[in-house]
């Protein structure tokens, strides 16, 4: 999907890349806000206080879950017919309020799952906010790798390099959830 919303794919349905790209990140922060907010709100109304150390257990799983690919993935991907059905900000909304909440599309690692536990686990509903929100922007980002991709060759030399890099980056979202952990026992 990552490639559909290129500088050549947009121009080639005679779509503007930066209009569909911010309505993307918009989409993307604003789904991952309203499924935070929301989540941190049911914490804040099931839960006396926000369970840190439950949120490190939560981490140090997915963590262990992504090592030994534990993951139950998904099998849903956002409707590509929407590209040639819609305008260009309208498929870019909507494909980044699907993937900003993580968890209508293909899941890619048990991060995802933590961040929600997370977003629950605060039991605040600004603090789920926030975390959608970083969340959100988060995977809003990679699009923006694509900027260049103006050329068939381009696009697909992108495209190589972002999957050269994706194993680099599971062991780093580990490391993260990892940190993460070690971070709230210490909080």
């Amino acid at each position: 999907m990552l490639t559909s919303i290129s500088p050549l794919g947009e121009r080639a349905r005679g779509n503007r890349w930066a209009v569909t790209v911010t309505a993307y990140v918009v989409g993307s922060v604003a789904g991952g806000a309203a499924l935070g907010a929301a989540l941190g709100g049911l914490g804040d109304l099931l839960l006396d206080q926000p369970l840190t150390l439950a949120g490190a257990g939560v981490c140090l799983l997915a963590a262990l879950a992504d090592l030994l690919g534990l993951l139950p993935r998904g099998a849903r991907q956002v409707d590509e017919d929407w590209l040639v059905r819609y305008r260009g900000w309208v498929y870019g909304l909507g494909f980044g309020a699907q993937l900003g909440t993580g968890i209508v599309t293909i899941v890619t690692s048990a991060a995802t799952y933590a961040v929600l536990a997370l977003e629950l686990l605060a039991a605040d509903l600004y603090a789920g906010l926030l975390v959608g929100v970083v969340f959100g922007l988060v995977r809003a980002l990679p699009l923006l790798a694509l900027r260049t991709a103006t050329t068939p060759e381009r696009l697909r030399d992108k495209a190589s390099g972002l999957e050269r890099l994706s194993r680099g980056a599971r062991l780093a979202t580990t490391g993260v959830l990892a940190a993460a952990a070690v971070g709230l026992v210490a909080a």
